[in-house]
């Protein structure tokens, strides 16, 4: 009989000393096959596999590109790399991000639930904002399980907290008991009774492709465009036109050239936006204002008078409208769906 004994973990804020805990707390002949996605900016020297190979005697390493699956053995995904898995060997590359992140949580969470059912575990553990909620969404649809740590215990409770409103979770749990339930699951047998639930071959296909994309496969040629409704939304990375794909009821986003977005995150990165527009509109404004005085000076100096108070007067106005901009742009909010949940709560909404 099959086993649950691929298990990927996802975090980010919060991320490192939760992986920490949970695999000191392994045994060290744990049979499964563990993945890692852990959100990292691209350039830093990724030393998560050294540290959990201080605390645990089962071997952590980043992964290579097409190195065979094996027990007892921890995957970690490089940095600026993602981590795919495929049936007995993981893909490690540099496909376009999701949710702003690479390695993201959920090509991981995504491909495992592909290449392996009902043998895949998901856990989602501390961070910002809900990557991994699609991935996790995909595990259960697929026949996986679905853990999240408890919200109330995570260091930073957001990933937890939307994969809970999303997803039909199995184990929600404080952190000192994943590793136990991780144990306990991996140990038990797939009962032959329990069936893989049926997936819609336009679903199926849809998965594949994303696999695909995260692989480094051209989205437009693969026909990524086919399997969702076009927005009137264009992708933060590429600016290339956004369509909506769905997850049961869920929406999430993905542009043809691959990169993808929840609507949290695509909320959070449009608004972050705005304010980088704001200012980029006023340093336009401010260098117009710098170059009307320079040339203002220039007229004077060459008895000019009414150009030169030409120039100076239309430098005052735009200073004007670079005060205007600048109110704006301090006053702007970069939103998401946590913020405006606080903010609803302490409004009494």
């Amino acid at each position: 009989m099959e086993k649950r004994n691929i298990i990927v973990m996802g975090a980010s804020a919060g991320g490192f000393e939760a992986f920490k805990q949970v695999v000191e707390a392994l045994p060290a002949d744990f049979q499964a096959s563990v993945f890692i996605v852990w959100h990292m900016a691209p350039d830093i020297r990724g030393v998560l596999p050294q540290v959990l190979n201080r605390v645990n005697t089962i071997y952590a390493a980043h992964a290579y590109d097409n190195e065979p699956i094996e027990p007892n053995r921890i995957y970690v995904a490089p940095p600026d790399h993602h981590l795919l898995v495929e049936r007995g060997r993981v893909r490690v590359t540099r496909g376009p991000k999701e949710n702003r992140f690479r390695p993201a949580v959920d090509p991981l969470f995504r491909s495992a639930a592909y290449a392996y059912d009902q043998c895949v575990i998901g856990v989602i553990l501390s961070g910002a904002l809900d990557d991994g909620t699609a991935g996790l969404w995909t595990v259960k649809h697929r026949g996986g399980v679905a853990i999240v740590q408890d919200p109330n215990d995570a260091q930073v409770p957001s990933m937890p907290e939307n994969a809970l409103r999303e997803v039909g979770v199995d184990y929600v749990v404080p952190l000192a008991e994943v590793a136990n339930l991780l144990v306990r699951l991996s140990q038990e047998a797939i009962e032959e009774t329990e069936e893989t639930p049926e997936v819609v071959m336009q679903e199926d296909k849809r998965t594949e492709l994303e696999i695909r994309i995260a692989a480094q496969d051209n989205a437009l040629e693969g026909g990524i465009m086919k399997f969702g409704e076009l927005t009137p939304f264009t992708c933060p990375e590429c600016h290339g036109v956004l369509s909506a794909l769905k997850d049961g009821q869920r929406t999430r986003f993905r542009c043809h050239t691959g990169h993808a977005f929840s609507a949290d995150a695509l909320l959070a990165t449009v608004t972050e936006q705005i304010e980088e527009s704001l200012w980029s509109a006023i340093r336009g404004v401010e260098e117009s204002v710098m170059l009307l005085n320079h040339l203002g000076d220039h007229f004077a100096e060459m008895n000019e008078t009414p150009l030169a108070a030409l120039y100076f007067q239309k430098a005052k106005e735009a200073e004007a409208r670079a005060n205007l901009v600048r109110k704006a742009v301090l006053s702007h909010e970069q939103l998401s769906k946590d913020s405006l949940k606080q903010q609803a709560e302490q409004e009494g909404v």
